[in-house]
This record gives C-alpha cells, structure tokens and sequence, in this order.
C-alpha cells in the first residue's frame, strides 16, 4: 500500500522542481524527504526518479504517480468536504488569500454577509500576489483565495487546484491625458514590484508595443500609483477595481487587453460548504457591484 504522505511528497516534488524546495514547503529536512521518496520507491517497486548529481528528475513512471497522486489528494478532499457537510452549522477556520485590489472593494461586503449568515466561522484573509497563492493552496496554508490572471500574462493550469471565473477587468492607461501605448514610449513609468504579475503584465503590453518601458518607480497599491501619475511622476497601466476616486488630472483610457479573476480552491473542495458558503457570497457581491 502506497503511503499518502509520500505520495503528497513526489507530488510537490513535481511542482517545486528540487527536494529543498519540497523539503522548505513541509518544514522537513532534505535528506528525510530524501528518505521519504526513497521509502515511496521501494513500496512502488519501480524507480520514481532520476538522479544525476544533486538533481532529480521524475521517471515516465513518477510522472504517472503523480497523476494518480492527484486523483488520491483529491478524493481525500471530498471525503473530508462530505462530513464536513454533515455536520450542523458551518464551523471552524476558513482562510481566505486575495489581492490589494479585491481586499479593498470584493472582499469586505462579503466578510460582513458570511459572518451575519455563520457567526461560527472562523474568516481570516492575506493579502497575497497570486503569483504565490498556488502553492499556499496546495500546502493547505489556504483554503480559497481570489486569484487573477491577464490576456498577456495568463497562469498556467494546476492539476491540484480548481478556479471557477468572477470577473473581467479593463485595463486602463492612467496618464496626465488621452494615450495609447505607443504614445507611452518616451515616459518614464510606475511598475509593481518585479515578480508580480502585474509588473510582468506591464512590461509585456509595452513589449508587445516596441518597447521596454522606462521604470522610475515601483508601487504595488494603485492609490499610490494614481497619486504618483497626478503628480506628474510617469504614466501606468491601472485595473478596473482600481479605478476609483481617481485624482484630479489622470485621465483613465481604456485598452484592449483584460484581467480576469477567479476564485482558486483545491481539487475536491468545491463541495465543502465553507467553500460553497464563501463562494455564493462572493458570487452575489460580484452580480451587485456597480461597474
């Protein structure tokens, strides 16, 4: 019999690329996830991997472990959202991981009607880029979160998560007057910080213009980059969330490409009725919000 837990290792394995990164995400050491896999080997009686040096690599036949593996993690996950469902009431902690923008206008009217409705449930929300929410969904740091992705940086599918589409966004230029990008070219810009997406998103919509953009300033909150275009600090590419009580002399114009966000949970946990509870919440403020 296959151990879950290692079978839960040889999956991180898959997603983190090396044993020190799968280690770091289950506070073990190396060697005992070393050891762990070596112990899942002997079970399976088939190399899972390939070592070449201090590397590892997964075997044709790791590689279908995983895909079972997946399957396994979440058929526990249902099993574990069907007696949650039979229990009374909704109970117990419910973490929740979203972006600044959607901390500020999806999530507080929705915190307000799950606590009125289950006064039991334990909310707790961070502020996360989704660049990391992935993995702290898979390591059970999360339980749902509110993701987004853009038409030019799109995520790629997880086989451990599920997403289940909220909202599509204009991406608008927040300039000192009407521009398009092109006209953007000889602007000094204000960029997220590099390795969010919306850094990544920015330079690649200048890219696909002709250009790298000029970076002058870093900023993540997009009321410090509205005030910073007001005050004549550069030119930035802002979402429709965003998009509010925008300052005297930032004239907003529209762009082709969007953003869209999601509500991101673990394969087998759409059942659970937090999550079900969360996710009708969020629906119903999403249908309400005035554009």
């Amino acid at each position: 019999m296959l151990d879950v837990r290692r079978l839960r290792l040889l999956r991180d394995l898959a997603q983190h690329g090396t044993i020190a990164a799968v280690a770091a995400a289950h506070t073990y050491t190396p060697s005992a996830v070393s050891q762990q896999l070596a112990t899942l080997e002997r079970e399976a009686g088939v190399a899972l991997l390939a070592r070449t040096g201090r590397t590892v690599a997964l075997t044709p036949a790791g590689r279908a472990l995983v895909a079972h593996a997946e399957e396994v993690l979440a058929a526990l996950e249902r099993a574990g959202a069907a007696l949650a469902a039979a229990r009374a009431g909704l109970s117990g902690p419910l973490r929740i991981g979203a972006f600044p923008t959607a901390m500020r206008t999806l999530l507080p009217p929705v915190l307000v009607r799950l606590a009125a409705a289950h006064p039991a449930l334990e909310l707790s929300v961070q502020e996360l880029d989704p660049a990391v929410v992935p993995r702290m969904l898979r390591d059970a740091t999360l339980d749902v979160a509110l993701v987004h992705d853009y038409d030019l940086v799109p995520i790629e599918p997880d086989p451990a998560l599920r997403t289940a589409p909220l909202l599509d966004e204009t991406i608008f230029i927040a300039a000192p007057g009407p521009r398009d990008l092109a006209g953007c070219r000889d602007e000094p810009w204000i960029l997220a910080s590099p390795g969010t997406l919306c850094h990544t998103m920015t330079v690649r919509a200048c890219e696909a213009a002709g250009y790298t953009p000029r970076v002058r300033h870093h900023a993540d909150d997009f009321v410090t980059v509205l005030t910073f275009v007001a005050a004549g600090q550069g030119v930035a590419l802002v979402p429709e969330l965003a998009a509010v009580d925008v300052p005297a002399g930032v004239v907003l114009t529209p762009l082709p490409t969007r953003r869209r966000t999601r509500l991101a949970f673990r394969a087998g946990t759409e059942r659970h009725p937090a999550v079900e509870a969360f996710a009708v919440a969020l629906g119903s403020g999403v249908a309400t919000r005035s554009p």
